[in-house]
């Protein structure tokens, strides 16, 4: 449990950030990491819970044995630590890195708004078992004979991939881009996450006997037929990459752009990739000394004001349709749950301006080209107030209101009515597949990841390509020892 009196006696710290004025000159990753010493104090800071609320449902999805690791840190034992965080969670530096991190919210110590710095403790205990050389291939040593398809490479398909290769079975991973990793690598900016640490699991699960295929359009260059016939089993993780549609009117004004190809494209330029994308636009969204407007509330919109700082936009202001949520909440009512409240980013504390309670009415322009966003005032059913209209100069606006399902071509299209979709109250397009055995109405197709649960967390795809390995060992063997 770390230190007995840790929590009473150690201050809770986290990583520090470099300067705003310094990052946004810049698309590397600006933490700034604690030695091993800080570490080990936060680490220290660990309760040992009686019902430890961390790595439980309201916490982690994973299942992260939270108390083990931070005790093994506490005691210098890191090679421990790594084997105890790779139990539950395949890729814990990406997830130290990008996850909100719930189970802080639900750790204990946040009752008094200092819960343990778990998700720098999770990201120190990776980036130290790469420094020290603990993170190798482990092939399997005995194979099943067995051929699995994972068509997606994002951090659900490349952990179903790496669980299925250590069982045994020949597996496959079939990649629509030029390289893995999915929104992973083209969704999420280098200043939250560089891309190397992608290119590392690859190499890692390459020695392990995982092939990929790169530039394989599944259902559009690939049958889906040719697939299933080829395989002994097929699992779908592709991602929910379909805008959202907002349904403003002027969205067809030259300036105005759903938020995900402008991601895209600024993750491949920093990759040194071509920024022609399939299923994006292929011509050149740049912020540079621009007036930018961003619509939406959410991690992805939080993307693109960071994007257009870095890009050197004039001024970027952020319009969310929900009231200003409270600078603290009620721990009694919401706690261990997560709580809503006023959380600032990285990149909004780069100097975005930010406007709650506002509707975006109409995108304004002149000559095809967007001038300007016309916005009003609601009231708390989202109502707009009469005359509370006003109109904010732009030259660049980005939708980001978030996702309603995979893209319609590809494996949807191709294999039409023989997959059953669910479309929820928000319009959204997911594949049917049921939690306990990720199965699909299509023989020999299983579906995980945000194709079947719809956007949500890079920690939920990780959990959800575990237990689909799982699922289609016992499937293809009659028994697993793979992990729940």
């Amino acid at each position: 449990m770390g230190k007995v009196t840790g929590f009473m006696e150690i201050d809770r710290q986290v990583a520090k950030y470099q300067p705003a004025s310094d990052r946004i000159r810049h698309f590397r990753e600006f933490l700034i990491p604690m030695s091993d010493a800080e570490v080990t104090k936060q680490a220290a800071r660990c309760m040992d819970c009686g019902i430890p609320y961390c790595h439980g449902p309201t916490g982690c999805p994973v299942h992260n044995q939270i108390p083990d690791w931070n005790d093994l840190v506490y005691n210098n034992k890191w090679e421990e630590a790594i084997r105890n965080l790779h139990s539950t969670n395949n890729f814990p530096e990406f997830t130290g890195r990008v996850c909100p991190a719930p189970c802080e919210e639900a750790c204990t110590l946040n009752l008094e708004d200092a819960p343990v710095a778990i998700k720098t403790v999770e990201q120190a205990i990776a980036d130290k078992a790469y420094e020290l050389g603990y993170i190798v291939p482990q092939p399997a040593t005995v194979k099943t004979g067995k051929k699995v398809a994972v068509i997606g490479s994002g951090p659900a398909g490349m952990a179903a991939a790496q669980q299925l290769a250590r069982a045994g079975h020949e597996v496959h991973v079939y990649e629509r881009e030029s390289k893995a990793g999915g929104l992973l690598r083209y969704g999420i900016p280098d200043f939250k996450m560089e891309k190397n640490f992608i290119d590392r699991r690859v190499e890692q699960m390459t020695g392990e006997g995982v092939t990929f295929h790169y530039g394989a359009n599944i259902g559009v260059d690939i049958p889906m037929q040719t697939l299933l016939d080829a395989h002994d089993a097929v699992i779908y993780c592709g991602g929910s990459e379909t805008p959202r549609p907002a349904g403003i009117p002027g969205v067809d004004l030259h300036g105005v752009y759903d938020a995900m190809p402008y991601l895209v494209q600024q993750n491949r330029r920093v990759g040194r990739e071509n920024i022609d994308s399939v299923g994006w636009p292929s011509e050149p969204i740049l912020a540079g000394a621009k007036h930018v407007v961003v619509v939406g509330g959410g991690d992805t919109a939080s993307d693109c004001v960071g994007t257009a700082f870095r890009q050197g936009a004039v001024k970027v202001t952020q319009l969310d349709i929900r009231p200003m949520p409270p600078e603290k909440e009620d721990k009694l009512a919401v706690w261990p749950f997560w709580a809503t409240k006023m959380r600032t980013s990285s990149s909004q504390a780069e100097g975005a301006i930010r406007e709650f309670q506002v509707a975006t009415l109409e995108f304004v322009g002149e000559d095809g080209q967007l001038t300007g966003v016309r916005c009003c005032q609601v009231d708390e059913r989202r109502k707009p107030i009469a005359g509370t209209d006003f109109i904010i100069k732009a030259d660049l606006a980005f939708i980001a209101i978030g996702f309603s399902g995979p893209f319609q071509d590809g494996v949807l299209k191709d294999l039409g009515d023989k997959l059953n979709l669910n479309v929820d109250r928000r319009g959204s397009t997911n594949v049917v597949a049921s939690e306990k055995d990720y199965k699909t109405s299509v023989d020999k197709l299983w579906a995980a990841g945000d194709v079947r649960r719809g956007q949500s967390l890079v920690v939920w795809a990780i959990r959800e390509g575990r237990q689909v390995a799982r699922a289609v060992d016992e499937a293809l063997m009659g028994s697993t020892v793979l992990p729940a």
